[in-house]
């Protein structure tokens, strides 16, 4: 029955990123969307090393996932302009995670409300681990690049 809960859970997190894209999309297109790409829910580094974002991001940089968004890759000597562009990209990544957490946390606490607790709660952990982390990992990110543009410009 587990099986079937992880199965299900990491199923409908893959679509929550497809969802989340489009979600995005849609934002983009509105003026609240340069509101949304400020955001920062973490403040600072401190924060980011006590819920092990460092472990996540050497995982995603050793595995499988660094080729989920080859945008979001760093070559070689790179320009401002390079710059606001994978600023602008891991905002993009950074709010369709973020959607894509919504998403599931609906099922999530459908779940919960049907007292299906155990399916509840693997849902709400991968979603945390394909979702909001990879979220989290964007605005360190982008506070990096933020801290360059700073220096450089």
């Amino acid at each position: 029955m587990i099986i079937k809960y992880f199965t299900f859970s990491v199923s409908i997190t893959i679509i929550s990123w497809i969802v989340g894209m489009i979600v995005t999309a849609i934002l983009a297109r509105t003026p609240s969307y340069k509101n949304l790409s400020s955001l920062n829910f973490i403040p600072g580094a401190s924060a980011n090393k006590l819920i092990g974002i460092d472990a996540f991001r050497w995982i995603v940089k050793n595995t499988f996932f660094r080729f989920f968004n080859p945008k979001l890759k760093i070559k070689g000597r790179i320009e401002t302009a390079q710059m606001l562009e994978l600023r602008k990209e891991m905002t993009f990544s950074e709010i369709s995670h973020f959607a894509g957490f919504g998403f599931v946390a609906v099922f999530a606490v459908v779940k919960f409300i049907n007292a299906e607790f155990l399916f509840g709660m693997i849902m709400m952990l991968i979603n945390v681990l394909m979702n909001l982390y990879p979220s989290l990992l964007q605005q360190e990110n982008k506070r990096r690049i933020d801290k360059f543009l700073m220096r450089f410009s």
